[in-house]
């Protein structure tokens, strides 16, 4: 891959180890890595100009359901709480099949690239009509975004007292088998790697305490990290008292579900006693805070857990439960709510910036992504702050306060994927058009 030099950007928010903000700073990218940052560089190779932007890096998005953005405002869960939501569009979901996968996982992926976003993961623990994983690693393949697909499962239905209808459930052991199936297949431990494939039972009142636990010494087997939710609402903690005797902390703990291996996603109702157990152990946190919202979970306390030094990133969570997925929205809304439940000086934009960004890599084991600095991939977001959204802003590099929410160019690997706020890899009009006329073709059999 030739050179690439982005030149003179106004302000260069590095998240880097000092936290370096530059002026009229340059980065040069070789082979899609950073060889170096600063003023007046020089190359023979392609020019970039970021004059009027801010360069942060990429953002790092640590929990989605990609094929939820088929299942937007859906009648019926637009006004329930976790559980109901839950029951509502299971049903929908079992019609689902490969092509649905695919396209909706186009469609979020591409809305979170034009949102800033390089790096994200996927939980997909469903898998109707003949869906596999594979359906959402082809379609990042096509957008271009580095990808941590994880392969999720529920295996205890409503006939044995789980959530999910017996239709969306698998046998405990197909769901081992495909788990080292899509790691043998597309797993790539290297750094740099544009996909790395985890372990994500769906959550505790989804899958039985032998598959959390065969689920865990697999991955470990394996290499390669875990995931699930955790402590969303007051619902999942009642049925985790009531069916496991502890609350979910504990039994995460009982089970090997905590380590820098593991990330739970929400945790909006952890307790000091399990903050510091996440602390202690490295266990990192998808924070997901319009979702949380928008199913009246509640705030969760990233305050507590930054201060207790917990690991924490940010999660557009899916489409259906967050209908959205603009990556820089949420790290808003995550500085927003920390200052509604503990004072406007509980969170600044720059700490949440940096927990949507090097934060979230650091949950996601990337410690090649997530910062502007020598010898990092080259993720990178240019936000052009000459337009209405920043005018008057004295502080452009304050994006979560003033400024645009969607990027101008956006580099993944070095690679343009979002340029002049356009997508250069995907026909988008042409994904969107397909995405809604499958949407449409549900709804009609409903």
């Amino acid at each position: 891959m030739p050179e690439l030099l982005i030149r003179n950007a106004d302000t260069l928010v590095t998240m880097n180890d000092a936290r370096e903000e530059l002026c009229g700073a340059d980065i040069l990218i070789r082979d899609g890595v950073i060889v170096a940052v600063g003023q007046k560089l020089k190359s023979a190779g392609e020019v970039q100009e970021a004059h009027g932007c801010v360069v942060t890096p990429g953002l790092v998005n640590t929990h989605h359901h990609l094929y939820q953005s088929m299942t937007r405002a859906v009648p019926g869960g637009q006004d329930a709480l976790l559980f109901g939501w839950l029951q509502t569009l299971y049903p929908i979901w079992a019609k689902m099949g490969p092509e649905e996968m695919f396209v909706s996982a186009q469609a979020g992926l591409a809305e979170l690239a034009l949102s800033g976003c390089t790096l994200s993961s996927d939980h997909l623990y469903l898998f109707p009509n003949g869906a596999r994983l594979d359906d959402t690693i082809a379609a990042a393949q096509e957008v271009g975004l580095r990808f941590h697909p994880t392969r999720g499962a529920m295996s205890i239905g409503e006939s044995d007292g789980g959530l999910p209808p017996d239709a969306l459930v698998e046998r405990e052991a197909d769901i081992l088998n495909d788990c080292i199936r899509v790691i043998d297949a597309h797993h790539d431990a290297d750094e740099g790697a544009m996909c790395r494939v985890g372990v994500a039972p769906c959550s505790p009142f989804s899958v039985s305490r032998e598959l959390m636990r065969d689920a865990a010494i697999l991955a470990r087997d394996k290499g390669v990290m875990l995931h699930t939710h955790l402590a969303e609402n007051a619902e999942d903690i009642a049925y985790s008292e009531e069916k496991f005797g502890c609350r979910p902390g504990q039994y995460a703990e009982e089970l090997g579900w905590t380590g820098e291996d593991v990330w739970h996603a929400h945790c909006v109702k952890l307790d000091g006693a399990e903050i510091d157990l996440f602390a202690r152990s490295g266990t990192g946190v998808a924070h997901c805070p319009c979702s949380n919202c928008r199913l009246g979970s509640g705030i969760a306390p990233v305050r507590a857990m930054r201060d207790s030094g917990v690991t924490v990133g940010l999660g557009v969570d899916g489409s259906a439960s967050n209908d959205g997925g603009n990556l820089v929205g949420e790290a808003r809304m995550a500085m927003l709510l920390q200052r509604v439940a503990r004072g406007a000086d509980a969170m600044s934009a720059r700490e949440a910036l940096e927990i949507a960004t090097r934060g979230g890599a650091q949950v996601l084991g990337r410690n090649d992504c997530g910062q502007i600095a020598p010898g990092k991939r080259a993720d990178i977001a240019i936000w052009d702050v000459s337009g209405v959204e920043s005018a008057g802003s004295w502080d452009p590099a304050a994006l979560l306060l003033a400024g645009p929410t969607r990027v101008r160019d956006l580099l993944v690997d070095g690679r343009r994927i979002v340029e002049d706020g356009r997508m250069a890899t995907i026909d988008l009009p042409a994904v969107i058009e397909r995405q809604n006329r499958l949407a449409l073709r549900l709804a009609e059999t409903m």
